[in-house]
């Protein structure tokens, strides 16, 4: 059992400032996220891409936001579970909670932030006979540890930054591994995808374009995949196939948690950012409420007003007196 003070579910930009604002207050969090690595959307969709409204930052990649937020946090030393969903939240009588996740992992937490953006991340999945059958038996829509691809045949799917970037990382660990890409051309960083057509001119990876999957057979686990091509079907022995397709968001799990929800979004008094749960809160594109806008920026805004209120709920007989770090800094807090 995990014990902290605050459990964020979710660890994008939101959720990690939120740790900063917590930790001003002396309380120590847990964060909680489904992707195998911190940033959400901005590390696992467009860490590339530059962002214009963070104050302080003209501009500045969504990748090295999500490295500054680390490295400001780190003082206040969190920590982390993830590659894992939340699936269950309890409140238990003396007014905290317990958590438990898809893998098992069970949190006891004395209040919870959700900061989980659009929501749950899933995998876009192929539309394969016998998909389902091989799931966690070949087929992997994330990767959680590289390791177990060391010495294997792996497949990649896909186009995307996400595919191209582990087709590269991967090309030393794999024993074999072929990317599949139903365009002739990748929509991924320009450099990572001319790194991986070199890779393939090499001969140390095979490349296969304006090709699609096509099916997939093993008896208890995955052992080929059919892909269609150009000059027809082609059959790879395949250990592994990992379709990145991109991620689909839901509100998943945290609609059946009992909190008002409209339109996939948790309703919250602005006042704090609480939900009609005492002790859990909502924060950044999860939440709604008049005026909503879903901006980075608003987010970290609602983490200030939210921390405190959360050290209220914990501490209720403790007074709160604001302290500006540019006088104390952070150890004096």
């Amino acid at each position: 059992m995990i014990k902290t003070d605050v459990c964020i579910v979710g660890a994008g930009p939101v959720g990690l400032f939120a740790v900063f604002e917590l930790g001003l207050l002396k309380l120590r969090a847990h964060l909680v996220d489904a992707l195998p690595a911190v940033g959400g959307q901005l590390t696992e969709i467009y860490p590339q891409k530059p962002i214009y409204d963070i104050p302080g930052y003209p501009s500045v990649l969504a990748g090295e936001l999500i490295d500054n937020l680390m490295e400001q946090i780190r003082p206040f030393e969190p920590g982390f579970t993830l590659g894992e969903r939340v699936e269950s939240l309890t409140r238990l009588e003396d007014g905290s909670f317990e958590l438990e996740t898809s893998e098992g992992t069970r949190i006891s937490s004395k209040t919870v932030v959700i900061a989980g953006g659009l929501g749950s991340f899933e995998p876009r999945k192929p539309a394969l006979d016998r998909l389902a059958e091989f799931e966690r038996k070949g087929i992997e829509y994330m990767v959680r540890d590289p390791e177990i691809f060391r010495g294997k045949k792996v497949v990649i799917a896909g186009g995307g930054d996400s595919a191209l970037d582990w087709a590269v990382y991967l090309a030393d660990l794999a024993e074999s591994l072929t990317v599949v890409h139903r365009r002739d051309s990748f929509r991924g960083a320009p450099d990572t995808a001319e790194k991986v057509k070199r890779l393939a001119e090499s001969g140390s990876i095979s490349l296969l374009l304006s090709s699609q999957l096509a099916g997939l057979a093993g008896t208890d686990t995955l052992e080929e995949v059919q892909v269609s091509t150009p000059d027809g079907e082609v059959v790879l022995a395949a250990d592994y196939l990992l379709p990145l397709f991109g991620l689909s968001p839901k509100l998943g799990p945290i609609a059946d948690w009992g909190l008002t929800v409209d339109k996939r979004a948790i309703e919250v008094d602005t006042r704090d950012y609480s939900t009609n749960i005492p002790g859990v809160y909502a924060i950044g594109d999860i939440n709604t409420y008049p005026g909503k806008l879903k901006l980075i920026l608003c987010g970290f805004h609602e983490a200030a007003l939210m921390a405190h209120s959360a050290s209220s709920y914990i501490y209720p007989e403790k007074k709160i007196t604001l302290k500006y770090t540019t006088v104390t800094g952070i150890e004096g807090i």
